[in-house]
């Protein structure tokens, strides 16, 4: 859970459209923490792997504002071959109304070569098995 800042919302006193990617790319993360998954800089230096956000949709479904307390949940959609596909729900604290959905697509790259590798067996096993807990 996390409060929304005054430094985020806009003129209309809700949060302003490019917060909702740094809040799910913030939720991606920490659910990677979560899994007990590496990935931290020093990993993808070793690895010469990283991900790349190749698409995003956000949903606007009702406003969110300053001082909100929001909880991120975040799970692996769609798990392929060298792409992820993440699904984020974005809520109020304590309440069961979706305020935004997202979906957000990451390729798997070798940073060398610039081209798409299959995803680490680690990250798809931790992530297969979250799924069938859910």
């Amino acid at each position: 859970p996390f409060r929304v800042r005054y430094s985020e919302i806009d003129m209309q006193g809700v949060v302003f459209n490019a917060h909702y990617l740094t809040y799910c790319d913030t939720a991606i993360t920490e659910y990677m923490r979560y899994l007990g998954y590496s990935y931290n800089l020093e990993q993808i230096k070793e690895s010469g792997e990283d991900f790349h956000l190749v698409k995003s949709t956000i949903e606007y479904r009702a406003p969110i504002y300053f001082d909100d307390d929001l909880e991120v949940y975040v799970k692996a959609g769609r798990i392929g071959r060298t792409s992820l596909t993440w699904q984020i729900g974005i809520f109020r604290q304590d309440e069961d109304v979706v305020l935004s959905a997202a979906e957000i697509v990451w390729v798997h790259v070798n940073l060398h070569e610039h081209k798409s590798t299959p995803l680490p067996a680690e990250l798809i096993g931790r992530l297969e098995a979250e799924n069938q807990q859910v």
